[in-house]
């Protein structure tokens, strides 16, 4: 890995630490509250690709491992890893790699601006709403004792702002592949 991997892995972490100062929105009736760092994640994604992507998560939940309050509300330490979000936390770094993956396949400079730009959402939507739910829905549904159909008819209520995140996030990786690509090329 250069230099230049390492300073954008640890930006990306920052990026999504930064977006964590928004304060969560809890719903009540599920214990997962609303956080903007999911949008962290699917930028991450998209934006450096998969490998790169997927480690910038990674760096976030070493910084929680040991110790740092760099969650949403404050939060770090081993104890958020007994808590019921622990799976969407979890799922940040195969959510980043799957929509790194997608972004690095269906959104490459050849082709036209709307066609990027529905591969980014694509990528955003798929890895950061499908693969990072499905984790967090396993794990507030097994491990926490919540029961898998409580568990996604609870995580519906999140779908219609991460759609959002992922239009605002498709945005962006527009923008950053025409001022500055930093997806990697693909043979």
């Amino acid at each position: 890995m250069k230099t230049r991997d390492l300073v954008l892995v640890s930006l990306f972490a920052a990026i999504i630490v930064a977006l964590g100062l928004m304060p969560p929105i809890t719903l009540g009736f599920v214990p997962v509250p609303i956080t903007l760092q999911s949008m962290g994640v699917m930028l991450a994604g998209v934006v450096l690709g998969a490998r790169r992507g997927a480690l910038a998560p990674l760096l976030v939940i070493l910084l929680v491992v040991i110790g740092l309050p760099v969650l949403s509300g404050g939060r770090g330490g081993l104890a958020v890893f007994a808590g019921p979000t622990v799976g969407y936390l979890i799922g940040w770094v195969p959510g980043a790699y799957v929509a790194g993956l997608i972004a690095e396949r269906f959104a490459r400079p050849s082709l036209s601006a709307v066609t990027q730009t529905i591969g980014f959402f694509a990528a955003a939507a798929l890895g950061g709403i499908v693969v990072v739910n499905l984790c967090g829905i396993l794990w507030l549904g097994l491990g926490a004792g919540l029961g898998l159909s409580k568990a996604f008819l609870g995580s519906l209520a999140f779908v219609p702002g991460d759609l959002l995140k992922s239009a605002v996030v498709a945005l962006a990786g527009r923008s950053v592949m025409v001022g500055y690509p930093l997806l990697p090329r693909r043979a």
